[in-house]
């Protein structure tokens, strides 16, 4: 307000470095503190003057004046933008190639700032030539400055299979690869993160990363103290298994659904999250690989999850997990049925307070539809709405026709009496199985 930046502005081209240096770093200070003070720095024409002479000065000024385009860049698209069409990309390139790590972290930094926006930013700082620079910062021996250059891949890959092309062409991966052990964890949630970034585009990118031989190394980080560095791993392998059954195999094979069941049981929220969808995409994927998940106890953490957790989104993957795990066949179905599950999720999908989304993934459709297993199917006659009435009534009406035992189970428990009270529409798929139920017994029981 009291005009500060304009009178900032000339002392930028002060004789004496130090003041240039200094003034540089007031400005990053308040281009830093919110949106309204960048733009004021853009508006005042300051971004030319600050990277003019950009090559000549010293390595303080540049990574002031690197901290300056960083902070600006942070609060917007268009600041960002702003940057780019002043000409810093180029200006910024020249300090990742400085021999000073200092000045090579502060660039490195600002390309991520400006990458991390949109496709058309991250773009630009591909075609200004960032990217195999960023990749021989990786390969650097000071650990801040492969932290951020490893965040600025990951950046820049997240967008699409493009810009994560241009990251892998550049040898990124190998490089990556071979830092999922490295005793930082700062640096470990970085690189698992760009790997994550270029997996999750498509098939072709997630076996490039397979091919490094992550498998079975990175499984070391779902044990890591750091919970970030479990959630990034979870996440890379997540982003992974989503793609076949061939990738999902591998995973299998390599001890990884057994070690992301683990690392469920092992830790709470979030980081439980990539975990939870890596088991339902394996399951997904086939008869054979949701057995898999089965075999290696995957059903009761995800249990645990539906009744630990308070955040509706985690609580609605745990149910899609189930339900993909129990939709192949009756086997499938049982176990889920029989893990006592599904009162769990009619309690959910009844209750009011449950979101949208989270009452879908409960619907337990993809489970009834192959359930056989009455004994898990009775407490619900008692208390489900009407959609789902329908289809556990259909399961009784495929069973009780073949199975004496049930049927006489099905009088005893007062499953019959329940079935009874039913108001179904006079010739609508729930009134057949009612009737259909009803013939299997003699007419003065039903009454």
């Amino acid at each position: 307000n009291s005009g500060v930046v304009c009178l900032l502005r000339p002392l930028l081209l002060d004789v004496v470095p130090s003041i240039r240096q200094t003034t540089a770093l007031a400005l990053g200070r308040l281009a830093d503190y919110d949106v309204d003070l960048a733009e004021a720095v853009v508006k005042a024409g300051i971004l030319p003057q600050l990277i003019c002479a950009l090559p000549e000065e010293n390595r303080y000024y540049k990574k002031t004046a690197a901290f300056v385009l960083r902070a600006i860049a942070k609060h917007s698209p268009q600041l960002a933008q702003a940057i780019v069409q002043c000409g810093a990309l180029e200006m910024l390139v020249i300090c990742l190639e400085d021999f000073d790590p200092g000045v090579k972290e502060g660039a490195s930094w600002a390309f991520g700032y400006i990458a991390r926006h949109n496709p058309e930013l991250s773009q630009a700082v591909v075609d200004a030539g960032a990217v195999p620079l960023l990749v021989l910062c990786i390969q650097e021996p000071e650990i801040a400055l492969k932290r951020i250059a490893a965040s600025t891949l990951s950046d820049i890959s997240k967008h699409s299979p493009e810009l994560a092309q241009t990251v892998v062409d550049a040898g990124a991966i190998a490089h990556l690869a071979q830092m999922i052990l490295n005793p930082d964890a700062k640096l470990k949630r970085q690189v698992l993160s760009a790997l994550s970034q270029i997996a999750k585009h498509s098939v072709d990118l997630a076996e490039l990363v397979v091919e490094a031989e992550i498998f079975p190394v990175v499984l070391t980080c779902l044990k890591d103290s750091d919970e970030y560095v479990k959630k990034n791993g979870a996440t890379l392998i997540r982003e992974i298994a989503k793609h076949t059954p061939e990738l999902s195999q591998l995973i299998v094979n390599s001890g990884g659904v057994a070690a992301v069941i683990d690392c469920i049981g092992s830790c709470r929220g979030a980081v439980r999250l990539p975990g939870i969808m890596t088991l339902g995409y394996v399951a997904a994927h086939s008869e054979n690989l949701s057995m898999a998940v089965i075999v290696s106890k995957g059903i009761p953490p995800l249990c645990v999850c539906l009744i630990e957790e308070h955040e509706d989104h985690i609580k609605a993957a745990a149910a899609w997990a189930l339900g993909q795990i129990g939709r192949h066949t009756a086997e499938h179905a049982r176990h889920v049925a029989v893990a006592n599950v599904l009162p769990t999720l009619l309690d959910i999908y009844v209750d009011t307070r449950s979101s949208d989304d989270l009452k879908m993934k409960a619907t337990l459709k993809n489970i009834l539809q192959k359930c056989t297993y009455l004994p898990a199917l009775e407490p619900l006659l008692h208390e489900a709405p009407p959609n789902i009435m329908k289809h556990i009534i259909g399961q009784f009406s495929k069973v009780l026709p073949h199975d004496s035992k049930a049927r006489r189970l099905f009088v005893t428990t007062g499953g019959l009496k329940k079935v009874q009270e039913i108001k179904a529409e006079p010739g609508s798929l729930l009134q057949e199985y009612i009737n259909t139920i009803n013939s299997c017994y003699p007419e003065e029981i039903v009454r």
